[in-house]
């Protein structure tokens, strides 16, 4: 623990701020800490009050997504509109949730049953199975299994960039007017091995396509450091050795450019969509 004036201490009395590091998980505003003196004794109650939060989250209920909740709010089927929300930084959590529950009417509640920093994992999607739960990302991503657990069990994830984006579409999806006029369709996925600084052209990450492909004509990139998105743009340069080409396939190396932005980092990961035409809803 550390004081106001930056001195390590042992103890805290009442009314005395202190910053504590060590915790296993970011806790949110206004949660209670409290201390023991066993070790043992610590990590029962913490088992036990997350147990206590699952059970008081889940809702034995048929399966939901943004796009057909206007269908069932006229069937009289949905009271409830379950979402787990996850951000890159606590602010965005607290600003996120804040404004999603303010959205609640006389046909529908939204409860935000679970908000959390830190990208969106694979306890998160089953806690959506489990609740009936909408996902909501903001500048974080779902990592590799949650994305397949999603998937397979086709829990709706959305991820935003900015926090209105999110709020409308709510908005519209409860009022049944949810219908984007585009759609990004996830393309690949690469890691960053290593930089290069090249005159003309700035920094050239030297990547290995871990899934799917990279593709330059229309590709967008995404570039993600511990999984949260620091970047988004567009593919200056895409190359085989020293030959430009349109795409890149899962099991090749390559080097990528991305348009003005030079700040790459090995380990980061390059994710790459293109972005189209939405099918019109039935």
């Amino acid at each position: 623990m550390i004081d106001d004036k930056g001195r390590n201490v042992k103890s805290a009395g009442p009314s005395m701020a202190v910053s504590i590091l060590g915790l296993e998980e970011v806790p949110n505003a206004g949660d209670n800490i409290y201390a023991v003196e066993q070790e043992k004794l610590t990590k029962l109650v913490a088992q036990e009050r997350k147990n206590k939060e699952r059970e008081d989250m889940i809702r034995q209920t048929s399966r939901v997504s943004l796009d057909d909740l206007f269908n069932k709010i006229e069937e009289g089927k949905q009271l409830a509109l379950n979402l787990i929300v996850k951000a890159d930084v606590q602010g965005s959590v607290e600003a996120v949730k804040q404004s999603l529950t303010k959205l609640s009417n006389d046909d529908v509640k939204v409860n935000v049953i679970h908000a959390a920093v830190g990208a969106i994992s694979e306890t998160d999607v089953m806690l959506a199975d489990s609740s009936n739960s909408i996902i909501i990302g903001f500048n974080v991503r779902p990592d590799s299994n949650a994305k397949a657990i999603a998937e397979r069990q086709h829990i709706d994830v959305k991820l935003y960039k900015i926090i209105y984006e999110a709020i409308e579409d709510v908005q519209l999806a409860m009022k049944g007017m949810l219908a984007p006029k585009f759609q990004d369709v996830y393309m690949g996925k690469a890691e960053v091995r290593n930089t290069f600084n090249i005159s003309g052209v700035g920094t050239v990450a030297g990547c290995y396509v871990t899934d799917g492909k990279i593709v330059r004509n229309g590709g967008k990139l995404r570039i993600y450091r511990n999984d949260v998105m620091i970047c988004e743009g567009n593919v200056l340069q895409l190359k085989r050795f020293k030959d430009d080409v349109k795409e890149v396939n899962q099991g090749f190396e390559c080097g990528i450019s991305i348009e003005n932005f030079n700040d790459i980092n090995i380990g980061d990961f390059i994710e790459c969509y293109v972005t189209e035409e939405a099918k019109d809803r039935a």
